[in-house]
C-alpha cells in the first residue's frame, strides 16, 4: 500500500500580499476620529464610485450598525463578532453569498478579517473586561481611509454632474441647431442643405447622447453653436472682443505705465490714472482691462518678446475669478475658496485634456493658488474656443511665469471685462 497522504483542512482565509497590506493599515486606525454615522453614510454612497454594488454595501452597511457607536470611540475596538448565517439572515442572503461578499470587501479594503482556527469569531479581554483585539470582521480600516473614499465620492459626483451638464448643454444645442435651421431664410437652399447635412453627421457621431463622453458632448455642443451663429448671421466673437483692444496702454516703461481708457459704458472710471501693478492688487472692477491683457504675447515667438525683471505675480480676488470664468459654473464648480477652486483643478485638467504633467509643472513654478488660477483662464479660453491646445497653453504660461513674463491678473481683469461687454450687448 502507498503512503496515505492526509491534507489538512486550511486555517481562515486566503491571505494575499495584499490583504496583508491592509491588515497593517488597519492597525494605524486613529479611533475616535471618525463616527458610525460618518462611516453609515459613506457605505451607502460607494455604489456610486463603482467600487462595490449595492448588495455589498447593504452588506457593509449591516456590519458598521451591528457595532455600538462607543465602539468608535478612542478606547473602543470596531469589530464584528457576527457568523456568516447570521448576517445571512439579516441581509435576506445566502451564507455562501455573504461569505463570496465578505472577500471582495476584504479586497476592495473596506473591511479586514481575522479568522480563528474554527472559523468562529470571538471577541479577546482583558483583565478589565476591555476588548482588545478578537477573531471577526475589522472595520478599523474604514477610519484609516474615511477621508480617500469620501474625497473619491465627491468627484465622481462631480464628475456625474458635469456630464449631465454637458449632455444637456448637448441636447439643447442640437434642438436649437434644428430650429434655427428651419428658420433661416437669408440663406441658400445649398447653404441650408450643407449645414442640415453637417447638424445630422455631428448628431451621427455622437449616437446615444447619454452614452458619450463628456469631451464628445462639449465638442459638438461647439460646433452646433458654430453653425446656429452662422445661419442667425452673427458676428464672430473675436470681432466683438476686438472692440476692446485699445483699451490699454500696451507701452510700458520699468513695470509701469499710465492707463488711458476710451468712454465706455460699462467702464466707471475713466478718469483714473493707476499703474499696472496698483490695478492688479486694488481693483474691485475689470471693466479697464483689456483683450491684450489675454495673454496675446503666448502666440508670438520668445525672440518677438523683451525680457523684463522677474516681478512678483499679483493676486486676485476669488470673485474676479468667478467673474472671469463662467465655464467653472458651466462645468459644475461652485468654489466659494481657494481651498475649492484649489481641489478642482484636477477635474479642470480632465475636462480641458491638460496632462497631469502639465499641471505639475505649472504648480511648482506658480504655487496651487496661483496653478489653479491659470488653469481656469485655460478653461475658459479652451470653452470660448480661443485655444485649440490646451496643454501647451498651460505650459507656455507656466514658461512665462518662469521667466517672469506672465501677468494673471490682467488676464482674469481682461476676460471678466469681455464678459461684461458681451452681456450687456
Amino acid at each position: 500500500m502507498g503512503n496515505t497522504q492526509i491534507h489538512q483542512r486550511p486555517i481562515g482565509r486566503r491571505i494575499t500580499p495584499q490583504r496583508a497590506q491592509f491588515r497593517r493599515l488597519a492597525e494605524s486606525a486613529d479611533i475616535g476620529t471618525v463616527t458610525r454615522a460618518q462611516l453609515a453614510v459613506l457605505a451607502q454612497s460607494l455604489t456610486c464610485t463603482g467600487l462595490i454594488n449595492g448588495t455589498e454595501s447593504h452588506l457593509l452597511a449591516a456590519l458598521i450598525n451591528t457595532v455600538p457607536a462607543e465602539s468608535f470611540d478612542r478606547s473602543g475596538r470596531p469589530i464584528v463578532f457576527k457568523s456568516n448565517q447570521q448576517l445571512a439572515f439579516e441581509i435576506g442572503r445566502s451564507v455562501g453569498r455573504v461569505s463570496r461578499m465578505l472577500s471582495s470587501l476584504f479586497d476592495a479594503g473596506l473591511i479586514t478579517m481575522q479568522d480563528s482556527g474554527n472559523y468562529k469569531r470571538y471577541p479577546i479581554r482583558n483583565g478589565d473586561g476591555e476588548i482588545t483585539d478578537g477573531c471577526g470582521i475589522d472595520l478599523r480600516i474604514l477610519i484609516v481611509r474615511y477621508a480617500e473614499l469620501d474625497e473619491l465620492v465627491r468627484q465622481v459626483r462631480a464628475q456625474k454632474k458635469a456630464a449631465d451638464a454637458a449632455l444637456r448643454r448637448y441636447r439643447g444645442a442640437l434642438r436649437n441647431a434644428r430650429y434655427a435651421l428651419s428658420a433661416a431664410a437669408r440663406l441658400s437652399e445649398d447653404s441650408l442643405s450643407r449645414i442640415g447635412a453637417r447638424i445630422e453627421r455631428v448628431s451621427n457621431i455622437v449616437g446615444i447622447a447619454g452614452k458619450a463622453s463628456s469631451r464628445v458632448l462639449r465638442r459638438a455642443t461647439a460646433l452646433l453653436e458654430w453653425l446656429i451663429e452662422r445661419m442667425m448671421e452673427l458676428p464672430r466673437r473675436s470681432a466683438e472682443a476686438q472692440e476692446t483692444q485699445n483699451m490699454t496702454c500696451p507701452h510700458a516703461e520699468n513695470g509701469m505705465h499710465k492707463q488711458i481708457t476710451t468712454s465706455h459704458p460699462f467702464d466707471e472710471s475713466n478718469q483714473e490714472r493707476r499703474s499696472t501693478n496698483a490695478e492688479q492688487l486694488n481693483s474691485p472692477k475689470a471693466g479697464s482691462a483689456s483683450k491684450w491683457a489675454f495673454e496675446e504675447s503666448l502666440r508670438r515667438g520668445r525672440s518677438e518678446i523683451n525680457k523684463p525683471r522677474r516681478l512678483r505675480q499679483a493676486m486676485v480676488a476669488l470673485q474676479d475669478v468667478l467673474r472671469a470664468v463662467p465655464a467653472l459654473k458651466t462645468y459644475g464648480f461652485a468654489p466659494s475658496s481657494w481651498a475649492d477652486l484649489t481641489r478642482a483643478v484636477p477635474l479642470m485638467c480632465r475636462f480641458a485634456g491638460i496632462s497631469e504633467d502639465a499641471r505639475a509643472r505649472a504648480v511648482e513654478q506658480m504655487g496651487e493658488q496661483q496653478a489653479a488660477v491659470a488653469v481656469a483662464v485655460t478653461l475658459e479660453k479652451y470653452d470660448r474656443q480661443e485655444v485649440s491646445s490646451p496643454g501647451g497653453y498651460l505650459r507656455a504660461m507656466t514658461d512665462r511665469a518662469r521667466a517672469g513674463e506672465l501677468h494673471l491678473a490682467r488676464s482674469v481683469f481682461g476676460l471678466a471685462a469681455r464678459n461684461s461687454t458681451e452681456v450687456r450687448h
